[in-house]
């Protein structure tokens, strides 16, 4: 049986994907609480990291050293800084960028991190397994995109920080915990994808947005990764 990593990053996203695990245990594991138990039939080990970076990274790295894991999951919310897309709206991952890494001094491109590259691709396969789960499922009232999340130690609030970050990466959305958890399991050569579901937009006002929309976007993400699992993967 294939063993799964979920990382999320804030309560309201983990309770969503808590709710879906069966036959549970707690595995506490340097002052972190690891859920073990299945989601449709498949081992899964849930944690929260906490917001930021260096919580995303040390999970993932502690996650990956203690469980036989086939691959990572990140589920969670995002800023939509793509204009097309609306609250609720998912995005799956293709990349991952940090868009705050910044060695620009020594005539690389923003974004850039030694001995990692410009991204991290997100692993072709389960894109494409994902791809046929959300093929599968009944008709929805959002939408589904394949796209690129732009990482960084912030909350994004400003539109034109969002621009910026539009502009120079192409991201489609922003968070604070996804480029981490990929340049990690880029480091360990652990498979990895991510479910993001739109939470707010950056406008100047959007950390009320956020608020409110934080537990429905969490929920529809938990939702495509219960669909997902499903399913043969």
């Amino acid at each position: 049986m294939k063993k799964i990593g979920i990382i999320t990053a804030m309560e309201e996203e983990f309770e969503a994907v808590e709710k879906l695990l069966t036959d549970k245990e707690v595995k506490r594991i340097h002052n972190v609480d690891f859920y073990v138990g299945k989601i449709k039939d498949k081992k899964c080990i849930l944690a929260k990291s906490g917001v930021g970076k260096v919580h995303a990274a040390r999970l993932t790295q502690l996650m990956i050293d203690n469980f036989k894991l086939d691959f990572m999951i990140n589920v969670g919310t995002a800023g939509a800084i793509n204009p097309n897309l609306k609250i609720g709206d998912v995005l799956i991952g293709r990349t991952v960028v940090q868009h705050d890494f910044d060695i620009t001094a020594f005539n690389h491109s923003k974004g850039y991190i030694t001995g990692v590259g410009n991204d991290v691709k997100c692993d072709s396969s389960l894109i494409e397994k994902l791809k046929q789960t959300i093929n599968k499922m009944p008709e929805v009232s959002y939408n589904v995109k394949l796209g690129i999340v732009a990482t960084g130690d912030i909350f994004c609030t400003e539109k034109y920080m969002k621009d910026k970050i539009r502009t120079k990466f192409d991201a489609d959305v922003v968070d604070m915990e996804c480029g981490a958890i990929a340049q990690v399991c880029y480091l360990e050569e652990m498979p990895f994808i991510v479910i993001r579901t739109v939470s707010d937009t950056p406008n100047g006002d959007n950390a009320k947005t956020f608020d409110e929309n934080l537990q429905l976007a969490s929920r529809r993400a938990a939702n495509i990764l219960k669909e997902f699992l499903k399913y043969e993967i």
